[in-house]
């Protein structure tokens, strides 16, 4: 399917020689039937009736003000953030000609930019927003038009184009720190940010196409398109990326919109970077973004829908399987309360807050699925109004259920029903590229409507912050060894399934550290008790650190001594700490509020530093809870217990034997007698399958050689 479609990109092309016979304008985000559509939805619909208001008025606004474009291009948002705090930053009062105060979210600190340091060049970040602004009142000014056949819309969004097309070359290139080289823009720091920005100026201009002059489409085309997409865009190549989908529907608008073959071929059919490379090695088989995490999994959604709209009212059909398995794979991870784990470089996602992007999708492909995200969304979005469809069906509910995505790398564990069932991600799989995080084998846990065990997500790139703490192992729920981060490794799910009434994953973290193992299985027991084996074996002896962070605030604490974090990324981070040392295990307890409180158990048996503090959460003064158990050892298993009901778990690990009556290192095999919520189990963890011999309380002996085995034992 996917390469008859290319195909007949290439023939369609083919068959349209130098001047290509595209339909009429509008062709880009509607096309004349679209705009048809879209009034007669006004028309019926008192949800899109109330979208196209909030549009009017608007475009309203914008006839009654004056076009000025900023002096300059805009700066990188990521430099938007108070460097103490890590927080974002609030545009305060202007304070002069295109300044402004900077007031920081969390200390209310009044910060003012300096454009000669790119980090601290805040007024640059909020022209940024100007810039993207005024190519969003082209958008909206041209569907005013379109709607209203009102052409003072056509004329502002006129006024608009040609302003742009006046100053354009004479703004810089640059890029973050303001270096004149290929990968800045000219109105934002990035092709990424230029190509965000020409998208709705494309959109807009074809909307108001018809009403200009010939004189002024050459204007617009040689003064601002072309340049744009030709001479900041296409020089910059990057592959399979995020960033090169949104460098596509730029360059592939342009040449929608002007009837250039080579700029549609570019963004379609090249083979290095084109949409259809995209689809093919972006878009793992379970529809997973390649880069592994949801806010760049949307974001690269985002950057898609463009071009294909573009490209199926041109007659091009790019509605792939690919995509749509993209669509469908937030649905199969999202939490209970419709969030995506802030994995890699990314915030938490809430899915209703993506629901404007499966209007479309719902009005492309038809799945029933997407129905009950589209009505959390409440039809208030651009989306909606441009594409939805006027009367949904029931549609079906989502099923929060255990499932192993071995392409991706999550293992999900999934017990309850609704926003309160209880939820775990474990993460194994690829690196993610640039944006993954050194965090193999850590893992999620949502219970009871709240994350419980929380993934930091990430921070303004341009604060040391996101690669002293958010980028560093310590900071997520994983094995830290000497106290360094964690090597980019993709690691594998050894096994995965449900015995009786306990489901479990077990995964391989791959080569972390040189000369370390780390295997790690996770034990569904039931709704409030969760059991973790973390087996590691080293060429050496070494260090090893486990961490636990865990939303709330420490409740209950064995008696210990102040520690001082050593001076390195992650433990420099780390306040309020104190440290004891335990031989038979220890129990913590963390309250969260309204009644909540987690019970950590640690299982005795091996001497163990239980080191207590708080590390970072959304920001520096975000206080987490959070347990390092450390070790120095060659070979170890820890093994511990989350219990959500605040009742502490009875933990006991037990030894097994081989064959031949041997003891089994508890870092190869161990079997582990557990109690919880009234019912006693002895689990078997066994990754790699030895021919073992388990020795029950009974004293019977029972055999396995299975990776995993749960033996009910008499109450």
């Amino acid at each position: 399917m996917k390469w008859a479609a290319i195909w007949l990109t290439g023939a369609l092309l083919a068959g349209l020689g130098e001047a290509l016979e595209l339909p009429p304008h509008p062709r880009l985000l509607l096309n004349r039937e679209g705009v048809e559509q879209l009034k007669e939805r006004i028309k019926r619909y008192e949800w899109a009736r109330e979208r196209w208001r909030s549009i009017e008025k608007r475009a309203e606004r914008w006839l009654k003000e004056e076009i000025k474009l900023p002096p300059r291009g805009g700066n990188w948002w990521h430099w938007y953030a108070c460097p103490v705090h890590g927080a974002r930053l609030r545009t305060g009062r202007r304070i002069g000609e295109w300044r402004w105060e900077h007031i920081c979210t969390v200390g209310g600190e009044v910060l003012l930019g300096d454009p000669s340091r790119p980090e601290r060049d805040y007024d640059g970040c909020v022209i940024s927003g100007i810039h993207h602004r005024l190519a969003g009142a082209v958008r909206d000014l041209g569907l005013a038009y379109q709607v209203t056949g009102d052409r003072r819309y056509a004329e502002k969004a006129e006024e608009i184009l040609i302003a742009y097309a006046k100053r354009y070359l004479s703004y810089p290139l640059h890029d973050v720190r303001g270096r004149a080289r290929i990968g800045g823009g000219r109105v934002g720091p990035q092709t990424l940010d230029e190509s965000t920005w020409l998208i709705p100026i494309c959109q807009g201009a074809d909307l108001i196409w018809e009403t200009l002059s010939e004189e002024e489409r050459r204007l617009i085309a040689d003064k601002l398109l072309l340049p744009a997409a030709k001479e900041v865009i296409l020089p910059h190549k990057m592959g399979v990326h995020n960033i090169q989908c949104w460098k596509n529907s730029a360059v592939g608008l342009v040449g929608f919109l002007l009837g250039d073959e080579e700029l549609i071929r570019e963004a379609i059919d090249n083979p290095e970077r084109g949409y259809w490379r995209q689809m093919r090695d972006g878009v793992r088989p379970d529809g997973v973004w390649w880069e592994g995490a949801w806010g760049y999994h949307f974001y690269t959604l985002s950057a898609l829908w463009s071009l294909t709209e573009a490209a199926r009212n041109c007659g091009i059909d790019l509605y792939c399987e690919e995509l749509k398995k993209m669509f469908d794979a937030p649905l199969n991870f999202a939490m209970p309360n419709l969030h995506l784990p802030p994995f890699n470089d990314s915030d938490e996602v809430d899915l209703r807050g993506r629901a404007p992007l499966y209007e479309l999708a719902y009005a492309r492909y038809g799945d029933p699925r997407y129905v009950p995200l589209i009505r959390e969304g409440g039809r208030r979005s651009d989306f909606a109004l441009w594409f939805g469809v006027g009367e949904l069906p029931e549609g079906k509910p989502i099923e929060w259920r255990s499932a192993n995505y071995p392409d991706s790398g999550y293992a999900i564990l999934a017990r309850g029903e609704g926003k309160d069932a209880t939820w775990l991600c474990l993460k194994y799989g690829p690196h993610g590229g640039g944006h993954g995080h050194p965090d193999k084998l850590n893992f999620v846990l949502y219970a009871r409507g709240k994350v419980v065990a929380l993934d930091p997500g990430t921070a303004r790139y341009g604060l040391p912050i996101q690669r002293e703490w958010y980028r560093t192992t310590l900071a997520h729920n994983t094995l830290t060894v000497d106290e360094t981060s964690q090597k980019p490794s993709e690691g594998k799910s050894i096994a995965f399934g449900a015995e009786g009434d306990v489901e479990y994953a077990m995964a391989d973290a791959g080569p972390i550290y040189e000369g370390v193992k780390f295997k790690r299985t996770v034990i569904l027991i039931d709704e409030d008790h969760i059991l973790l084996v973390d087996q590691v074996r080293c060429d050496r002896e070494r260090l090893l650190d486990l961490a636990y962070h865990n939303r709330g605030r420490w409740a209950e604490l064995p008696e210990g001594e102040g520690w001082r974090p050593p001076d390195k990324p992650g433990y420099k981070h780390i306040r309020d700490a104190t440290i004891r040392t335990v031989v038979d295990g220890a129990e913590l307890g963390v309250s969260l509020g309204e009644g909540m409180e987690v019970k950590i158990t640690l299982a005795g048996g091996e001497e163990t530093e239980v080191i207590t503090g708080t590390g970072v959460g959304d920001h520096i003064e975000d206080r987490v809870p959070m347990v390092i158990f450390r070790r120095r050892a060659k070979e170890t298993a820890f093994i511990w217990g989350i219990s959500l009901d605040g009742r502490d778990m009875e933990i006991k690990p037990r030894l097994v034997r081989d064959a031949e009556g041997n003891p089994i290192r508890p870092s190869a095999a161990v079997a582990v007698e557990c109690e919880a919520n009234g019912k006693r189990y002895l689990f078997v963890v066994n990754p790699e399958g030895i021919d073992l011999r388990v020795e029950l309380p009974s004293g019977e002996g029972r055999r396995a050689s299975s990776p995993f085995a749960s033996i009910p034992l008499p109450d």
